[in-house]
């Protein structure tokens, strides 16, 4: 077993869509920083802090990676939720010129021409292997939804599927525990399954038991 400790918290939020992409997309962009800071710098919490955007066949989400050796992964999944929660606050007293300004940073990170045939190539190909219907106007559909977005439809957004408690909030939290925390492993693997929670002990046979997403083609 290795020495460090890894967390990956998969938040799965929705299938394609232009609007859905955008409010996605800002929430990662303002969080991106916030949370190293305060989960890296602050906390200390592990040397690859990362938090970023996850598209798995088509379903957009975002995804918590911490690698530690100093914090076992449950003690490392409470401090994600506690980021969240204050986070919420964060994003609640943001104001409307710190909204626009964000809004008009990831207009403007859409609108960067490629660099080269290499980077032009990938994106296209990006859209035929990605899982998704490919949308060759992507990039020009997604700054049109967000020159429309309102700081209201994103605080909305972020309460329906990425907030603590959501109702649509649906989790994968993958922990990989280190030998220097074997004994929270045994005592976390003993407590009692939580409300709403999952403990999947068998990958294959819960893949199986869930039901299947129509085609997103």
């Amino acid at each position: 077993m290795a020495h460090e400790t890894h967390l990956r918290d998969n938040l799965k939020v929705h299938r394609d869509d232009f609007k859905l992409n955008v409010k996605l997309q800002l929430v990662a962009l303002i969080a991106e920083q916030a949370a190293f800071r305060q989960l890296r710098s602050v906390e200390q919490l592990g040397y690859i802090t990362l938090l970023r955007l996850r598209n798995d066949s088509g379903i957009h989400g975002l995804q918590f990676i911490i690698q530690s050796i100093v914090k076992d992964p449950g003690h490392i999944d409470t401090r994600v939720e506690a980021f969240l929660k204050m986070f919420e606050s964060k994003l609640y007293e943001m104001t409307k010129d710190d909204f626009k300004s964000n809004v008009n940073a990831l207009i403007n990170m859409k609108l960067e021409k490629h660099k080269n045939s290499s980077e032009e190539s990938q994106f296209y190909w990006t859209e035929i292997i990605s899982g998704r219907t490919p949308k060759f106007d992507r990039r020009e559909a997604e700054v049109d939804a967000l020159k429309k977005l309102t700081q209201q439809e994103l605080i909305y957004f972020f309460d329906e599927n990425i907030k603590v408690g959501a109702t649509r909030n649906i989790t994968l939290s993958v922990r990989v525990y280190g030998n220097q925390h074997l004994a929270e492993y045994n005592s976390q693997k003993s407590e009692a399954v939580q409300p709403n929670t999952v403990q999947i002990d068998d990958i294959f046979s819960f893949r199986r038991s869930r039901p299947l997403y129509a085609s997103v083609r």
